[in-house]
């Protein structure tokens, strides 16, 4: 009989947390995944482009550049066995301008030194005749990209939790833990039925709270814990008729992927996101960003008829960085960076994070 009262504590249930819960169960550990949402996957995760990422973009040798390869092929083999939607429809990344070109070819070296699998370069007519309505100069074409259907995946993962006798608790706010004695963790959570709960292992993967959540375990290094810069972005739908069958990605901008396409599982054509920081959580989509929308979509798709894009929803991410600086890595910290046993906390897990997901809790399971 274990002395404690669960071995493992999982704080938020998006993808990533239930991603955790689901490494663990694959390794006979019934984990408690707690959410203070009164639904799985509210945050974060319900606010995206849905997109499973090949992993291009991402520097050399950095946790984001492995975790996505890994992770979808590893979303795509989980939605094969648990019959979850998926359409891996390629992606073009697309040069608007001649002088885009020479950026289309770094993205791919980086895209081929990362291992990302049947990357083909395209000249303007090969793009134009898979997607006649483009417009571009030269693009790539990603086979491995795709769309998925995100809320199927983490009701997947959290069945795969239940199966190994496991729970996932709603509406259960993550309160305080302070370290006992012996190793492991006393944990206390608020709402309706607050309860104090011990675990042998902890890990923090609470989206936009991550940073709050990590000040809230007594002895965890306050040196460690990052600011959280709100980074939000706004999607339009398009009436009509969706204008392209592949995902279309400009060229990527300052600490984002930038504005791009993309037709849903349901056949909606959906723009976004863009970019820009906010102080305080709000979903309200900005009407201010729409001309900006059209400007930025013309530059792919000219064909785009004024009137036709439609407010749709605003997502945002916990960014490590603030406006006009570099987008730094996943931070996924086990005891070898705080010094706390048992312990592993997630800080900035952005895009590609939904994608990754499974490699993401995967490598924090091993970080303990």
């Amino acid at each position: 009989m274990s002395e404690f009262d669960t071995e493992a504590i999982v704080v938020g249930a998006g993808a990533v947390g239930l991603a955790i819960g689901y490494a663990l169960a694959q390794r006979g550990i019934a984990p408690i995944v707690i959410e203070r949402a009164n639904l799985i996957g509210s945050g974060v995760s319900s606010r995206n482009s849905e997109v499973v990422h090949a992993g291009l973009y991402y520097p050399t040798g950095s946790l984001k550049a492995r975790l996505c390869v890994e992770g979808a092929d590893a979303i795509y083999a989980f939605c094969d066995a648990h019959k979850v939607d998926y359409d891996r429809c390629g992606k073009l990344v697309v040069a608007c301008e001649e002088d885009e070109l020479e950026r289309m070819d770094a993205i791919l070296e980086q895209a081929n030194i990362n291992g990302v699998p049947g990357m083909e370069v395209l000249s303007a007519a090969q793009a134009k005749a898979l997607e006649p309505e483009l417009r571009t100069v030269g693009a790539l074409l990603s086979p491995n990209s795709g769309t998925f259907d995100s809320h199927g995946y983490m009701t997947a993962l959290e069945g795969r939790i239940e199966d190994v006798g496991g729970s996932v608790v709603l509406s259960t706010p993550f309160e305080h833990a302070e370290p006992l004695p012996g190793g492991g963790f006393l944990v206390r959570t608020g709402g309706a039925d607050p309860m104090e709960l011990t675990t042998e292992r902890l890990f923090l993967a609470a989206g936009l709270s991550c940073a709050d959540v990590a000040n809230r375990v007594e002895g965890f290094p306050k040196e460690l814990i990052p600011t959280i810069h709100f980074g939000k972005g706004n999607y339009f739908s398009l009436q009509g008729k969706a204008p392209f069958r592949k995902l279309i990605y400009p060229m990527p901008i300052k600490g984002a992927l930038g504005t791009h396409y993309r037709r849903d599982l349901g056949g909606q054509a959906r723009f976004g996101p863009d970019l820009h920081f906010v102080e305080t959580e709000n979903y309200d989509v900005e009407l201010d960003r729409e001309p900006l929308f059209y400007q930025t979509i013309r530059r792919f798709w000219p064909g785009l008829k004024d009137g036709t894009l439609m407010p749709d929803y605003t997502g945002i991410r916990p960014k490590l960085h603030g406006p006009n600086e570099p987008q730094p890595d996943f931070r996924i910290e086990g005891p070898s960076v705080h010094g706390m046993e048992g312990l592993v906390a997630l800080f900035g897990i952005e895009s590609p994070g939904l994608t990754s997901s499974l490699a993401v809790g995967a490598e924090a399971v091993a970080r303990q």
